[in-house]
């Protein structure tokens, strides 16, 4: 049972920001000044900025993990992610889905005096949202699933959250991985985070990488 929550038990680290730029206190003292590579922004692809809109429009930081590379999001009628990275050379890769809440909230708020309109709450949507998703990777109903505790919750900033860990079925669309771990988090009226963390092994490593992959996103404070 502690496996779907181990890859939440490690403190995220913490990395000081570097000055944009340091000044000289020496007077008439001239200073090389190195060229800013331009590497990232050249190389961005378009899923990426895509990505990146979403998580704007659902006020999440995102800091990309080391070693891992970009891979194309399966956006379908069976699975619709925004982003996805792979951890070369093991068999680990992740597909991240990030959605707004801020209209649905809005429209909620305006409607929930209203009789004759029945709104779901959208601060519970990502409940039913993940446990679907779920049951897509697995054709079961009754998948294995934990809440987060809330000590958890706090280092993302998110205010609930749950996991399930999945045995999947065998998908060309899914690689035919055998396992997953999915982690759905929410922040009340703001959005929705959900990460799909696949292997072929569940043992400590896989965590690891979960581990990794999921500390490069958060909400914002």
């Amino acid at each position: 049972m502690a496996l779907s929550l181990l890859c939440f038990t490690k403190s995220i680290a913490q990395v000081s920001p570097r000055p944009l730029y340091a000044q000289n206190i020496k007077k008439h003292t001239s200073t090389k000044v190195k060229p800013v590579s331009t590497r990232s922004k050249t190389n961005t692809t378009d899923q990426f900025k895509e990505f990146n809109k979403l998580l704007a429009q659902a006020n999440v930081l995102y800091t990309p993990p080391k070693g891992f590379k970009e891979i194309p999001a399966p956006n379908d009628e069976d699975f619709s992610f925004d982003y996805a990275l792979q951890l070369p050379g093991q068999d680990f890769e992740v597909w991240f889905q990030v959605k707004s809440q801020k209209q649905n909230y809005t429209s909620y708020e305006q409607g929930q005096y209203d009789i004759d309109r029945e709104t779901e709450n959208p601060d519970s949507i990502y409940i039913n949202m993940s446990r679907a998703q779920a049951t897509a990777f697995t054709g079961e109903r009754d998948n294995f699933i934990r809440s987060i505790p809330v000590n958890v919750l706090n280092r993302y900033k998110a205010d609930a959250g749950k996991s399930y860990l999945l045995n999947l079925l065998d998908f060309p669309a899914t690689k035919h991985y055998k396992y997953a771990l999915l982690i759905a988090l929410q922040r009340n009226h703001t959005g929705t985070i959900m990460a799909v963390c696949f292997t072929n092994d569940k043992g400590p490593e896989f965590f690891k990488n979960v581990d990794r992959a999921n500390n490069c996103l958060k909400f914002k404070p």
